[in-house]
């Protein structure tokens, strides 16, 4: 296929009979949030900076705000797409387990230091 071909047809793996216990959704949250710094961090790193409206050629963009900030639709975005993740991993037959105390992660998702 070249890259232009417009007979890409997207074929997602269909995880729609995953079902997750609540500590991997409660994880999903924790793993939007990083989604979304580490984005932050590449488009600052390539000079982009905050605007209240987007522009290309400006390099600004509304979004570079802490997570907490996004507009819920945005949160949605990050988190559909650590969800998604996060069920295809258990699709493939991988586990994932809360590490211990020790390596843990706290309530509010930030690494124990």
């Amino acid at each position: 296929m070249k890259k232009n071909d417009t007979h890409y047809i997207p074929a997602p793996a269909d995880l729609s009979d995953v079902v997750l216990p609540e500590g991997l959704v409660r994880l999903t949250e924790t793993i939007a949030r990083n989604t979304h710094e580490v984005w932050s961090k590449k488009r600052m790193d390539e000079g982009w900076r905050y605007g209240r409206i987007r522009s290309e050629a400006r390099k600004l963009h509304p979004n570079l705000i802490p997570y907490e900030c996004l507009p819920e639709a945005d949160k949605e975005y990050d988190r559909a797409t650590a969800l998604n993740a996060i069920k295809l991993l258990v699709k493939l037959g991988y586990s994932i387990e809360s590490p211990s105390s020790e390596l843990g992660v706290q309530a509010e998702g930030r690494a124990v230091e």
